[in-house]
């Protein structure tokens, strides 16, 4: 009797243990789970595939189609950049950023000509931009043929009209109210030029291997912008509509 009753305290503590447990159990049964926000986050391919790197990145060394960059031996060119004085340095910036400045995205189009070589210089400059392990992975097309224009037109107004009703959601088309925009796109086939940008997932060596084109999205977006920079130095206003995976760039004049 005196060994059960020196015993009890301890059977009293490992009751209480077990039903703490068995109540903690149960209480976490009944607690709902927290919903995953990366889960229930609205997922809108059209805009976040635009943010993402899509570069193909062959690891299996039996595929042969793909090149080895070890291939290629370049020789190495010297840099030389021009130097300039302090206040050339500040003239110069100034310079640029009142050209800048003076950047405006138009939609109101002049059919007034702009000389061919003109647009092809300012091609040239977007060509200079920097890229992922020096790919340079973009294709520019100058259209300015009219139906071709016309047919370009139509496939833009069709998507951004599906945009607008379907895709972007009733925030993005508020947004947009204050700028009076819609999906009609008049200008695309009045202006003189459309440059066309496209990006290049893979590049094709004369071999017939096929090279890797890294952060090809974010390269061919620096060229866009250094494209508008050039088309501003000449004073072209211009605006750019971008639409499935594509960036029409219209060259333009303003009335």
């Amino acid at each position: 009797m005196a060994l059960f009753s020196s015993l009890t305290p301890v059977f009293l503590a490992l009751l209480c243990v077990v039903i703490a447990a068995i109540i903690r159990s149960f209480s976490r049964r009944k607690e709902p789970s927290k919903p995953d926000s990366k889960a229930t986050r609205e997922v809108r391919p059209w805009v976040d595939e635009d943010l993402q790197d899509n570069t193909e990145i062959i690891w299996a060394e039996k595929d042969d189609d793909w090149a080895d960059g070890s291939e290629a031996d370049l020789p190495h060119v010297p840099y030389s950049p021009a130097r300039y004085t302090v206040e050339e340095m500040l003239e110069r910036s100034q310079h640029f950023y009142t050209m800048m400045n003076q950047r405006r995205s138009v939609r109101f189009i002049s059919p007034e000509p702009v000389p061919r070589a003109v647009v092809e210089n300012v091609i040239r400059a977007a060509g200079t931009a920097p890229s992922g392990a020096h790919t340079e992975p973009w294709t520019f097309v100058v259209v300015s043929d009219s139906e071709t224009k016309r047919k370009i037109r139509e496939i833009v107004e069709e998507e951004e009209e599906i945009n607008y009703k379907q895709r972007m959601g009733d925030k993005w088309v508020r947004d947009l109210q204050r700028l009076r925009t819609n999906w009609v796109k008049e200008y695309l086939d009045v202006a003189p030029y459309l440059i066309l940008v496209f990006k290049q997932t893979y590049g094709i060596l004369s071999s017939g291997k096929k090279k890797t084109h890294y952060y090809n999205e974010i390269s061919v977006s620096i060229s866009c912008g250094l494209l508008l920079a050039a088309l501003q130095v000449r004073y072209t206003p211009a605006h750019t509509h971008t639409h499935t995976h594509a960036c029409t760039c219209t060259d333009t004049r303003t009335k």
